[in-house]
């Protein structure tokens, strides 16, 4: 993956001593060499020295390699060994025959194939297998492109319920793959470098409504099989068989994934029959789902202009429709923004709170590789999404051998849902007098995210699961920004780019995820300070985001905290001035003297009660910098399509800090 071409701001003071601003991306110092009296056993790992103040470590915990039925139909054949061999630096070729690599190493990564039918495909083509040999596989024999294993698959998709998949699926065939998946991992562990995480994906989605989960586990083992929707659709159920695997010592988490595309579901607020919330149902989900993920290639899940229309920047990366189709999604229940302030009502009216959840981001690569960077965006899918033509973001050509690629009637607009009804039509696709040149897909609406970002005291399966437990996560939209956010009591007077910051916010108050009960002495402290990504543009502002319930409706308010450039905060809007950052089109180029290497805030709520409920999470934004769609068109010559945004604000996401009077 190349590096963004950009002329970016100079990086002077981007690294501050201690937990602060550890990296984990720059490389540990090299040991002197040990004696025979001090030298570790041999085969035992000698790990770096653990960071009690913490370090900032960014990873993809959603992958799909050829396990999973839908990327072996992508053309992906790349293994679990590949995918972790590609997060460590090496290069992986994508199914369109081009090479993929990361400019920089991740720190961990979780390979995430779907359990449901897990390695079946592959098996199904491979002569070799007693599978193959069965009725239902015959049509994968012959099937070579992604077209004919796509029309394989759709003879066995009745199979793929929990009442009907007994006459298909292979239980020897998941056992083995399942095994193979959990090998890979600890094959590939490296304590201290390079974490790999035993990990799959639970994919239940009823009515392409996507209640789709990724289960991280903590150890280097798992159940024998994986739960999968082939056993029950209910999440419930799956958190349930969670449990029974923590007791036999097998602890994970869930997390929750594109919500966008849930058409309300995934935080609608009931069980999944419909019945009534209990405090059961919220000790059930936290204990198994403390996170979510808010972004990722199938749009970003933070808010939407629906829900908050006061919000400026939150029209991002939206994603219109149902996971696979072009079916509008609902809006209210598919959006965490609004889901943690609804769980501040069922806290403040019931005495317990169901979501609750901390902030992670991921990419969901199909590719078994990771492609969260604009300028070399190559989408998700393998074949069908290989090229910016398959994409739709310049015109098509014709594909030697397979003929020009199909050509989507123009809508006249996409209607988008907010609890069950169409209220405004979404941005329109483009129906111009050349609109037959360009593929008419939905893939324009997918973005290159994202990252999870935790801050651990080390590199190790255990110190970042604990990280996940305790929320103490940030999520990405692709960039490797830090971010940190403490609140409490006994922050005044710290400023939030000390050296000694972290030490003193960790002994007077909470981290990211934490909770702060109200003290009679007014309103709590909070510490907010980001630093870019190097590879990145510069940092444009830092807001914190305020979530409260008043008069029974759900509230929220976004105040810039931080601004780029010498700008002061507005008091009576809260927002920063516009710095002036723009991006040249011809080349997509940056200002190399506009914006922020940090942003740095110690803030206190202007509209703070001290009686009231509130959460508060941070969003850090990016300058302005080139969409990949427009990436696409400069590197083929073309104009960028007028209907796609032509640029964007790269940005992430911490874990909130709840507020509970005292």
């Amino acid at each position: 993956m190349k590096a963004r071409n950009l002329i970016v701001a100079g990086l002077a003071g981007v690294s501050l001593a201690g937990g602060l601003a550890g990296c984990a991306r720059e490389p540990a110092e090299t040991p002197a060499a040990e004696s025979e009296e001090t030298a570790a056993p041999a085969g035992e790992p000698v790990l770096p020295e653990a960071n009690p103040l913490r370090n900032a470590y960014f990873g993809d915990l959603h992958v799909h390699s050829t396990y999973s039925f839908d990327a072996f139909i992508f053309g992906t054949v790349a293994t679990p060994d590949d995918a972790y061999r590609f997060a460590r630096g090496q290069s992986l070729m994508h199914p369109s025959g081009f090479e993929m690599q990361l400019p920089d190493p991740l720190d961990f990564y979780a390979v995430t194939d779907h359990a449901m039918f897990l390695g079946m495909l592959p098996a199904m083509s491979d002569p070799t297998t007693e599978i193959s040999k069965t009725e239902f596989a015959r049509p994968f024999a012959n099937a070579k492109t992604a077209e004919e294993r796509g029309e394989a698959f759709g003879a066995i998709r009745p199979y793929l319920t929990p009442e009907t998949h007994g006459e298909v699926l292979d239980k020897g065939v998941v056992l083995s793959a399942w095994a193979e998946i959990v090998a890979s991992a600890n094959r590939h562990n490296d304590p201290g470098n390079f974490t790999a995480f035993v990990a799959y994906e639970f994919t239940s989605g009823p009515s392409s409504q996507n209640l789709h989960r990724n289960v991280v586990f903590r150890g280097d083992s798992a159940p024998e099989m994986p739960f999968s929707r082939l056993d029950s659709m209910n999440p419930e159920d799956l958190w349930r068989w969670m449990d029974r695997a923590r007791d036999n010592g097998h602890d994970a988490l869930a997390i929750p994934h594109n919500s966008n595309g849930s058409n309300g579901q995934m935080f609608k607020p009931a069980y999944y029959d419909d019945s009534p919330f209990d405090p059961a149902y919220a000790d059930l989900r936290m204990r198994n789902e403390p996170l979510i993920e808010i972004t990722q290639v199938k749009g970003t899940s933070d808010t939407h202009p629906l829900l908050s229309p006061n919000d400026e920047w939150a029209d991002f990366e939206i994603m219109p429709f149902r996971i696979a189709t072009q079916i509008i999604s609902n809006v209210s229940g598919s959006y965490a923004r609004e889901a943690l302030i609804r769980g501040i009502a069922f806290e403040q009216e019931q005495g317990f709170n169901p979501f609750k959840f901390g902030i992670v981001g991921a990419s969901d690569t199909h590719n078994a590789s990771y492609a969260g960077d604009e300028s070399d965006f190559y989408s998700k899918v393998g074949f069908l999404d290989g090229t910016p033509e398959r994409r739709g973001s310049i015109p098509l050509e014709p594909v030697a051998g397979e003929g020009p690629l199909d050509v989507y009637p123009c809508p006249e607009g996409v209607p988008t849902a907010i609890s069950g009804e169409s209220v405004q039509p979404a941005p329109k696709i483009w129906c111009g007098e050349d609109a037959e040149r360009f593929r008419e897909t939905y893939y324009t609406y997918w973005g290159a995210s994202g990252l999870t970002g935790a801050w651990a005291e080390e590199n190790t399966r255990e110190s970042l699961h604990d990280a996940f437990r305790r929320k103490e996560t940030f999520g990405t939209s692709g960039p490797r920004i830090r971010v940190r956010f403490f609140g409490g009591y006994d922050l005044a007077g710290i400023a939030a780019d000390a050296l000694d910051m972290v030490g003193r916010a960790d002994a007077g108050g909470v981290p990211m995820g934490g909770d702060i009960e109200g003290r009679a002495e007014g309103a709590p402290t909070f510490l907010v300070w980001a630093a870019r990504d190097p590879r990145g543009a510069p940092l444009q502002r830092a807001q914190v985001i305020k979530g409260w319930v008043q008069d029974g409706a759900r509230r929220e308010q976004v105040f810039d905290v931080a601004c780029s450039d010498g700008g002061s905060v507005d008091p009576e809007t809260h927002r920063c001035p516009d710095n002036g950052a723009t991006v040249d089109l011809a080349d997509c180029s940056i200002p190399e003297d506009v914006g922020a290497a940090q942003l740095a805030a110690s803030w206190e709520d202007p509209t703070f009660d001290p009686a009231q409920r509130a959460l508060y999470y941070v969003r850090v934004l990016e300058n302005p910098t080139c969409r990949w769609s427009t990436w696409d068109a400069l590197r083929a010559g073309v104009a960028p399509r007028p209907d796609l945004n032509a640029t964007l604000q790269e940005r992430a996401w911490t874990s909130p800090i709840w507020y509970t009077p005292g």
